[in-house]
């Protein structure tokens, strides 16, 4: 049915009306002479071509060629496909939630396990352990007891003295009688006589001395009458030291005095003195790594060792 024949009947859909516009715009097409240009402009719907009446209370229909698949209302496969993701989401962050929490809070948090309630048949049956036993024969039971181990705690002089140190040089001064010790009082011996690591640069690996350390400046003592018969007051090996002879038993003893303070010690080569007398003050002359006296002494020509002998010719 064409235009020429009258009105058509409204369009019930819009494809039919798609139809309607393809069938009228073939006969404009049809309709124009030959000769004539192709026109620009898109075909225009027939005016007699009724459109179907829009409701009043609503915006007017969209053009017909503005029409895409946007427009077209969801169908259901479409929309359980959303619910699915969606209800798929949620479950996923509902098990990762849980999981946090599970993971993160204590067992006892969500519930105790009560054992008096478990089914004591489905555990495993124990199994009997032979043990060990150990006879004590003729044994006082009460004098077995555990002892906690000793410690003690050492100061770096105490670790050093313990380093350089041969022997126990546990003495008791008692300062009466014709052979003294050079204090009145025991002091610590850091060094002993032997051999040894030497301590310091120019230091010798084996010490014809012992090594008291009453601290700097302490007085020293002659340990026995005698003559002055050296005094240097340097800066060698010794730095500045006193030997003092003396005659005991019979037999010549020399005593060295080491590492004295600079300028202390009034004796001069030659000086007659007692025991008992002051000889200078401990310093750190010389090749030293702290003050100390160092104290030699010679039996008849022959170094010995001093705490030995000191030990058995002071009085008791």
């Amino acid at each position: 049915m064409t235009p020429a024949d009258g009105p058509l009947p409204a369009a019930t859909s819009r494809r039919e009306l798609r139809e309607r516009e393809r069938a009228a715009a073939a006969a404009a097409a049809s309709s124009a002479p030959p000769s004539a240009a192709p026109s620009q402009t898109p075909p225009t719907l027939p005016a007699a071509l009724p459109l179907p009446a829009a409701p009043a209370s609503s915006a007017p229909p969209p053009r017909p060629q503005a029409a895409t698949a946007a427009t077209h209302p969801p169908t259901r496969r479409t929309a359980r496909r959303r619910l699915g993701s969606r209800l798929l989401s949620f479950g996923a962050l509902t098990a990762a939630g849980a999981l946090v929490v599970g993971m993160s809070l204590p067992v006892n948090v969500l519930g105790g396990y009560d054992l008096a309630a478990a089914d004591v048949a489905d555990l495993a049956p124990s199994v009997p352990i032979e043990g060990q036993e150990v006879d004590i024969a003729n044994t006082d039971a009460s004098a077995l007891s555990a002892q906690r181990d000793t410690f003690e705690v050492k100061s770096w002089a105490q670790v050093l003295r313990d380093k350089y140190s041969r022997g126990n040089f546990a003495y008791s001064v008692f300062w009466t009688g014709p052979v003294r010790w050079p204090f009145p009082y025991e002091v610590p011996i850091t060094d002993g006589f032997g051999a040894r690591p030497a301590p310091c640069g120019g230091c010798s690996t084996f010490h014809y001395a012992i090594d008291l350390v009453p601290g700097a400046g302490t007085p020293i003592y002659s340990i026995a009458d005698g003559v002055v018969i050296d005094h240097v007051d340097g800066f060698g090996s010794w730095g500045n030291y006193v030997r003092i002879q003396h005659t005991i038993d019979g037999r010549q003893v020399i005593s060295s005095y080491a590492h004295m303070q600079t300028g202390s010690s009034p004796l001069a080569i030659g000086d007659r003195i007692a025991v008992g007398d002051f000889v200078g003050l401990v310093g750190a002359t010389g090749q030293v790594t702290a003050p100390h006296l160092h104290l030699e002494i010679e039996d008849n020509g022959v170094r010995v060792d001093p705490f030995i002998w000191l030990t058995q010719n002071t009085s008791r």
